[in-house]
């Protein structure tokens, strides 16, 4: 009796074994048999300026007007050609209305797309940008198949979480290896920056501002750029010097203690970024001698004029006596 019972038991527990591993087999992904090609670095860094300006990328003047998808957004007020770069949209950590653009004047309400892209095939990255689910955000017509098929393989395999390596209220990185990133920056940026960041100024939004003011400031945009560069401008970058995202996090937590220094903003319009020109007559004094030398100079100048304007005036009323006398 006991034999017929346990072998029942037996068959069940062998049929449940059998249809639980089954199951748990059908919900496995075995990442292994599904590795995608790694995209080259070349191939990262072109999609990665193509999505901060891409027409200055293509060597291309911006289209006339706004975007026609910003019509849609009243809270950002910027016009032009900055209505038609991408980070403008979805912020420099790729998060948009969920990220740092959450508010202020770059708010534009436009999705986060690091939680878009992740899951979508390659091709249809490419087909939306080609207007397949918005004729509004068609490119097709600025940027050629091969740049679209960049700047898709760029927001395919190129984007990171910012929010893992900078406190979004304080500005500040978390968890940075100061040292490190001192010796990085030593290595590599400081031929360029000056080793306190003030040899390159940056123009923003009308405002002249140093690299340590960028990088307090703009942690986003100087981690974007500092793993894939800028448009037009020849400089070593993270994706070609086999840096992590560590690695720019670390250099960023250095320059973040870099002094800060920031011109007062002029009244020439500027689209973000653009470098400014030189000031006629140079820089502003640093020095009192220097000052003061530059101050009686501007007197001397002055007073040579109103010499020069007396003496005219003298002169026409000489010739205008001497012609009424003759008559």
């Amino acid at each position: 009796m006991k034999r017929f019972v346990t072998i029942p038991l037996i068959a069940l527990f062998v049929v449940i074994s059998f249809l639980t591993s089954n199951a748990q087999a059908s919900t496995f992904q075995p990442q292994s048999l599904f590795q995608v090609e790694t995209p080259s670095p070349d191939d990262m860094i072109r999609g990665a300026i193509l999505y901060d300006r891409w027409y200055s990328a293509l060597g291309q003047q911006a289209p006339e007007g706004d975007m026609p998808i910003w019509g849609r957004q009243s809270t950002n007020s910027r016009s032009g050609p900055d209505t038609w770069r991408c980070v403008e949209c979805h912020g420099w950590d790729y998060k948009g209305s969920q990220g740092a653009y959450n508010s202020g004047s770059h708010f534009t309400g436009f999705p986060n797309i690091s939680a878009l892209v992740p899951n979508l095939p390659e091709q249809e990255i490419v087909d939306h940008l080609k207007g397949s689910k918005d004729p509004a955000h068609d490119f097709s017509s600025y940027m050629d198949d091969a740049s679209l098929g960049r700047l898709a393989l760029f927001l395919k395999f190129g984007l990171i979480d910012d929010d893992q390596y900078i406190e979004d209220v304080s500005l500040k990185v978390i968890g940075g290896d100061q040292e490190r990133g001192k010796a990085l920056y030593e290595q590599v940026c400081a031929n360029c920056h000056g080793m306190d960041g003030k040899l390159i100024v940056f123009r923003t939004e009308g405002v002249d501002e140093d690299l340590g003011s960028v990088a307090n400031r703009d942690p986003w945009r100087f981690l974007h750029r500092t793993r894939f560069g800028v448009a037009g401008v020849d400089m070593p970058v993270g994706a070609k010097l086999g840096w992590s995202a560590e690695d720019g996090r670390d250099v960023l937590a250095y320059v973040q203690t870099l002094p800060v220094g920031v011109i007062p903003p002029t009244t020439e319009p500027a689209s973000a970024n653009e470098t400014p020109q030189s000031p006629i007559g140079g820089p502003p004094s640093n020095s009192i001698l220097a000052g003061m030398v530059t101050g009686i100079g501007s007197i001397l100048l002055v007073c040579l004029g109103s010499v020069v304007f007396l003496g005219l005036l003298v002169g026409l009323g000489a010739l205008v006596v001497s012609a009424l006398r003759k008559k």
